[in-house]
């Protein structure tokens, strides 16, 4: 079919209506789009605008040379919108008003790294697309004397005290440690990420808990430095976003990441950042728990 032809067709069917003059561009460009069921509004600027808070490595941040966002997410989500026939029109902001921001239509998903929680999902609904959950961790030197989980039992512990792996690893405590008659850990609420890892390598701490993906960040960036502990103390799932009232956007995006997972560019991405070990076999719909 001539290009011509290809956007006489478009405009005439009743599911490309709104497409209107923003039609441009290849044939198969716009035969992907046509049939991706996308809004009308994101059909007819062929961008996908997508919030993100860019201060979380590796998933997320600004690279200290270029300043340029870089991270697991960002390229996830270029895939996705190739994948879709879109551009993305990225949209900064603090974690804070992600939520809110997909709530008013400023945003159409939210891109960073995100804990798909049944209590999230009142208002919101995700795809899951990457294993995360609290990850203990100590320094080099203490090693041989934590290695798993139970070893936490009596010592002192920090965790971000805003963040979900604070009541989870208390409740762990109480769960493994007492429930089991050992002394429970002393957790230790701390101001975020960077104030725990600096009382962790001061020795204001025997270990610490982050997120599996961060920790392999400050793995990589001091060798030698940190070790595990164990498993994460739990499990849970990263998930892109979305208003609860959008499962069309919802549904296109997990056929894309389930695209990406079988041509291996998924997995591409998650090995250059050192989290391969996190992968998912396959996409999820609020499996989050």
């Amino acid at each position: 079919m001539k290009h011509s032809s290809l956007v006489h067709a478009l405009r005439a069917c009743t599911l490309c209506a709104g497409i209107g003059l923003a039609l441009s561009g290849p044939p198969a460009a716009l035969a992907q789009i046509a049939a991706t069921p996308l809004s009308e509004k994101i059909k007819a600027t062929r961008t996908l605008v997508v919030g993100i808070e860019s201060t979380y490595p590796p998933m997320a941040y600004k690279d200290p040379q270029s300043n340029k966002r870089i991270g697991v997410n960002v390229e996830l989500v270029e895939i996705i919108a190739k994948e879709l026939g879109v551009s993305v029109q990225w949209e900064e902001m603090s974690f804070e008003q992600l939520s809110p921001s997909l709530a008013t239509g400023r945003i159409h998903m939210i891109g960073t790294a995100f804990t798909d929680l049944p209590s999230r999902r009142e208002k919101l609904t995700f795809v899951d697309y990457l294993a995360t959950g609290a990850q203990p961790f100590t320094t080099s030197g203490k090693k041989d004397s934590l290695k798993a989980a139970g070893d936490l039992c009596g010592k002192t512990v920090g965790v971000p005290r805003t963040t979900s792996y604070y009541p989870v690893t208390i409740a762990w405590s109480d769960k493994n440690c007492v429930g089991a008659g050992k002394a429970a850990s002393t957790v230790n609420g701390t101001a975020g990420a960077t104030a725990t890892r600096l009382d962790l390598k001061q020795g204001r701490l025997d270990a610490a808990v982050l997120g599996p993906e961060y920790v392999s960040y400050l793995m990589n960036e001091e060798p030698g430095v940190y070790t595990l502990v164990g498993e994460p103390l739990n499990k849970t799932l990263f998930g892109f976003a979305f208003d609860k009232n959008e499962p069309a956007l919802r549904d296109a995006v997990a056929t894309a990441v389930t695209a990406a997972i079988k041509n291996g560019s998924y997995k591409q991405v998650l090995q250059k950042y050192g989290i391969g070990r996190q992968a998912l076999a396959e996409v999820t719909v609020d499996a989050g728990n």
